[in-house]
């Protein structure tokens, strides 16, 4: 254990192995299709540099990220012989760090189009972007007015070099609903009148298991490289790629009739042995799901609230977990994230993207990397 662990409350192992894993598994899937990685917030929390480091060594050649400052980050870690592609476009007056870091904007309004055909003016050079249409959303993209407009007036797009054009599905996790269809006609009918030599991107992780007619020339993976379920309540090919220990930080034996935590919200009713553990709310845990800790696969219930700093387990039935300093799991196979997802009434990204930068994290690479 490395001395950064020995001092951690909490460990975060991050299985790079399973993360690669998953991507050649979708890259199965989407067929002809190149298949991308969706690294921004952090990989969802795990760590861009070393996902996107492993993901490329694995044969990754396209990252999307949602801010520049990512992009900017990733570089650092990857080099320049992939395309990074930055979703949220660009705010004013930073084109010349994108062009100095060679990352790409996706372009989102008609502001945008004009700033970048400025600016290309002004260098003498082509500059490079991605077009975002709004299929459906109503979140981020071109209007099907602004394509139109594109469409009947060439100039608009001058001096820039479309290098893909790109929607987004909002309904992907629900196969059967109509918003998908409409979305994909949508996206093939304004994708006929945008600049031609450009690649097509519509399908996210749910939207590469909608099936062929999706995927088109890139496909944009996120949650399912890092063990998010993509379908909810469906069978999930994804390997878990996230294990979270925590530290005991105290083993005591209360009476029973023993109260616990806070407002009291527990009771012990016999006899118990109680071990607090080093991660709470400000780690990441949802406070409203109280689940279990596991010690050698031994299930150890939550006992009263989740506080800022510590949870308080019910380790009375296990004899093995004896001393204090031990770590336990609270993040495994037993307890994915999609578990405490369901348990907190949110998602597994938000779970994800939420994990403390308090933890101490282990990076695990083994065969998948060589394969």
């Amino acid at each position: 254990m490395s001395a950064a662990m020995q001092r951690a409350g909490a460990i975060l192992t991050v299985d790079l192995d399973a993360v690669v894993s998953n991507w050649r598994m979708l890259s199965k899937l989407a067929g002809k299709a190149e298949c991308a990685a969706v690294v921004k917030a952090d990989a969802y929390g795990l760590g861009a540099a070393e996902v996107g480091f492993a993901l490329q060594a694995a044969g990754c050649r396209t990252f999307f990220v949602a801010h520049l400052e990512e992009g900017l980050e990733l570089r650092k870690a990857i080099g320049f012989s992939s395309r990074v592609f930055v979703l949220n476009g660009t705010p004013p007056g930073t084109e010349g760090d994108f062009l100095s870091s060679v990352l790409m904007p996706v372009v989102n309004t008609m502001g945008e189009i004009a700033g970048w055909r400025r600016h290309a003016s002004e260098k003498g050079r082509s500059m490079p972007v991605a077009l975002q249409i709004d299929t459906g959303m109503s979140r981020l993209g071109l209007s099907p007015g602004d394509v139109a407009m594109l469409a009947t007036d060439r100039a608009l797009l001058g001096g820039l070099s479309v290098e893909l054009v790109m929607s987004h599905l909002a309904c992907a996790d629900a196969a059967p609903h109509p918003a998908n269809r409409a979305q994909l006609r949508e996206f093939s009918k304004l994708r006929t009148v945008l600049p031609k030599r450009a690649a097509s991107s519509l399908a996210n992780s749910a939207g590469i298991l909608l099936g062929k007619e999706y995927h088109f020339d890139l496909v944009r993976p996120g949650a399912a490289l890092y063990g998010i379920n993509p379908v909810a309540g469906q069978p999930s090919a994804v390997r878990q790629a996230v294990t979270v220990s925590a530290r005991v930080l105290q083993l005591r034996e209360v009476p029973v009739h023993t109260r616990v935590g806070y407002a009291h919200a527990l009771t012990v009713q016999r006899r118990s042995r109680l071990a607090t553990l080093s991660i709470g709310y400000a780690d990441g845990w949802p406070r409203g799901a109280s689940l279990s800790a596991f010690y050698k696969g031994q299930e150890l219930p939550f006992a009263g609230r989740v506080s800022m700093d510590s949870i308080v387990v019910d380790a009375t039935d296990c004899a093995d977990l004896s001393r204090e300093g031990e770590f336990v799991d609270i993040i495994c196979a037993r307890q994915t994230v999609d578990d405490i997802a369901r348990a907190a009434g949110t998602i597994g990204y938000e779970i994800m993207t939420r994990l403390g930068r308090r933890f101490s994290r282990d990076y695990r690479r083994q065969s998948a990397l060589a394969a």
